[in-house]
């Protein structure tokens, strides 16, 4: 069954994960105006000089605005009413320098607004990004791409309407409102009140339909969101995807989201446009009050034709600011929303925030203790139970076991990805928790299974884990980890590009590449995720030669599925359950004649089977999955194994 956008998050038990927000951890508390304000108000008050400059633009922009209407009064009472022709140039002057002046004001204005704006984004996405890869690897393990970019860039770019025009414009219009207000009081106080009143109505429509508005931007972000993550993972897998035939299964999932996203805004378009309906019949409703009443005072001599016609003018630089909040305050609200948004990321623990009070770690020795070490990733289902060894510096320690036993999980306690439930992880008699992470994490080095190469060149992806690390430096890692070989065969060989993911490279050329880079990283720690399983027997035997140097002196531990190559362990773990269920070296373990000689035994007897190619190991546990995947239905452990 294809999983739709339009489900519910899930859990590492595959169960509706109710309780939690979108983007995991904690249910997200409901958003509040107050809070969503002060988020703002922080935010403006970091870019306030530029905004303070573009608010003056702005009220020397609306005093020009006057100069126009007032002129009419003049012109219709002095000029043409009681024939002062020698007004009509300076009239005429003066409306043209006006003008000018007003353009001028409304350019320098746009540009100063626009660069605060970007400047706020910029620097709102680099907070954001920070932040998040700040987050510890459970968020990522419970949250889609796609959901943590839109967070970054998509929710970040709605603030333009806080620094940039938009807060700006809604001052401006206020203050021209409130400047036409006072000239339509002096001009006829009656005709003034009645069209407030009015005004007031709509006041509560716009009250009214921002309330409705917001929830729904609220939700149009987290659509989009999801929506984009899905997107990624279907371009990321189009290989799988193709390969089975899903197109159209993905098409539906897509066509799902998209017509959520459609229904989402046309909810918005509906309250937008109904807000301006109204300003519509607004306007039509003052333009009636004016005839009446105005034209009427005008008829009885009460009001002359020059201060009508000023009236009129001055009551449009009242009505438009307002009406046009309609437009700007629904900007504000999606800024408003995406800030709630940002805030629940930015509101998350990042797993480094205690650093400044934990201990330098220092120069690493490498013994590495377990003691009584229990985990899990869900309440009441351990994944780890008791586990204890000690790790002697510069040792090897294999882990072997079946699927879901915990050796994953174990590893990423060793790489302080994960923290104890109970008992604790000691690193040269010192307690992982209490050590400063990035500082520990500066003498990891990683081969994983799955190794992930950068859109960079080959060069770039092996000096990851050393910037400024010589060319020499890099060449020997290379030749050491025999990437070199196939590295001088490109054209241009470190500066090769590996496309997305290292594409272009095959299996065996990126885990090469991923082994150079831990070698040029020269780590006390080292982590070895089944680093051969993508070479065929020739490269692995060259590759088991790196290996070997790169974990001298170094404490090194081991997840092998093909037995064969633990035997130089110095100790070997079996995993059940989350158990240690057997320990010693490979010779000790087949002379026990317990789970490891079965393993081994199992491993050497279907290798010598016809269906083996020559020379290819057999994968235990690959093996008992797929057999299991015939009898019963796929399921994924917590562990991730």
């Amino acid at each position: 069954m294809v999983r739709g956008l339009n489900v519910m998050p899930m859990t590492r038990e595959g169960t509706p994960n109710s309780d939690k927000g979108a983007l995991g951890g904690a249910p997200p508390r409901k958003p509040s105006f107050k809070s969503a304000w002060r988020h703002a108000r922080e935010l403006v008050w970091a870019h306030r000089g530029r905004l303070a400059l573009g608010l003056a633009l702005m009220i020397v922009s609306r005093l020009l605005g006057l100069v126009l209407p007032a002129s009419a009064k003049f012109l219709i009472d002095d000029v043409i009413g009681q024939g002062k022709r020698e007004l009509l140039v300076p009239l005429g002057l003066a409306v043209l320098a006006a003008s000018v002046l007003q353009a001028g004001t409304s350019f320098l204005l746009a540009q100063i607004l626009g660069v605060a704006a970007q400047r706020a984004i910029t620097d709102m996405r680099k907070r954001v990004q920070e932040h998040v890869m700040r987050l510890p690897v459970s968020y990522f393990d419970a949250t889609q791409t796609g959901q943590l970019i839109s967070r970054i860039v998509t929710d970040a770019e709605g603030i333009r309407n806080l620094v940039g025009s938009g807060l700006v414009q809604l001052f401006g219009g206020f203050f021209t409102a409130c400047l036409a207000l006072g000239v339509l009081f002096y001009l006829n106080w009656h005709l003034t009140l009645a069209t407030l009143a009015v005004l007031a109505a709509f006041g509560g429509v716009m009250a009214f339909g921002f309330s409705r508005l917001r929830p729904l931007f609220r939700e149009r972000g987290k659509i989009q969101a999801e929506v984009t993550g899905r997107l990624g993972e279907s371009l990321g897998g189009v290989r799988v995807v193709k390969a089975y035939t899903a197109e159209g299964r993905e098409r539906l999932v897509f066509a799902q989201g998209a017509h959520r996203l459609l229904r989402n805004v046309a909810r918005s378009i509906s309250a937008v446009s109904g807000v301006q309906s109204v300003a519509i019949l607004i306007i039509g409703l003052i333009g009636a009050i004016m005839i009446l009443v105005g034209g009427g005072a005008v008829a009885r001599g009460e009001m002359s034709l020059g201060d009508f016609i000023a009236y009129v003018f001055f009551t449009g630089m009242m009505t438009v600011p307002i009406i046009n909040i309609a437009s700007i305050g629904t900007q504000i609200s999606e800024a408003f929303a995406g800030l709630d948004r940002i805030r629940e990321v930015l509101a998350l623990d990042a797993e480094n925030d205690g650093d400044a009070a934990r201990e330098h770690v220092g120069e690493v020795r490498g013994e590495i203790v377990f003691e009584n070490v229990g985990f899990e990733y869900e309440p009441g289902v351990p994944v780890l139970r008791d586990v204890s060894f000690r790790a002697a510096p510069g040792s090897t320690t294999a882990l072997v076991g079946s699927s879901g036993s915990g050796k994953s999980t174990l590893i990423g306690l060793v790489m302080a990805f994960h923290q104890p439930k109970s008992g604790r992880v000691a690193v040269d008699g010192r307690d992982l928790a209490k050590l400063r992470l990035r500082e520990y994490r500066q003498h990891l080095g990683v081969v994983l299974q799955e190794n992930f190469l950068f859109d960079g060149t080959i060069g770039e992806n092996i000096r990851f884990s050393r910037p400024r690390a010589e060319q020499a430096e890099l060449e020997a890692a290379s030749r050491t980890a025999h990437c070199h070989e196939f590295v001088s065969r490109f054209e241009k060989g470190y500066d090769t590009l590996v496309g997305e993911r290292g594409v272009k490279l095959s299996g065996g050329q990126r885990q090469r590449v991923a082994i150079a880079r831990a070698l040029l990283a020269q780590p006390r720690l080292l982590i070895l995720d089944e680093a051969t399983s993508h070479l065929d027997s020739e490269s692995e035997h060259m590759i088991q030669e790196g290996l070997a140097a790169l974990r001298r002196g170094r404490t090194t531990f081991v997840i092998a599925h093909r037995l064969s190559t633990i035997r130089s362990a110095d100790q070997i773990l079996v995993l059940e359950a989350g158990r240690i269920v057997e320990r010693g070296t490979h010779a000790q373990l087949l002379e026990l004649g317990g789970r490891y000689r079965e393993l081994y035994e199992q491993q050497h007897a279907v290798q010598s089977d016809s269906f083996i190619n020559p020379g290819e190991e057999f994968n235990a546990e690959g093996h008992q999955a797929a057999a299991a995947s015939l009898h019963a239905p796929w399921t994924k452990h917590p562990s991730g194994n």
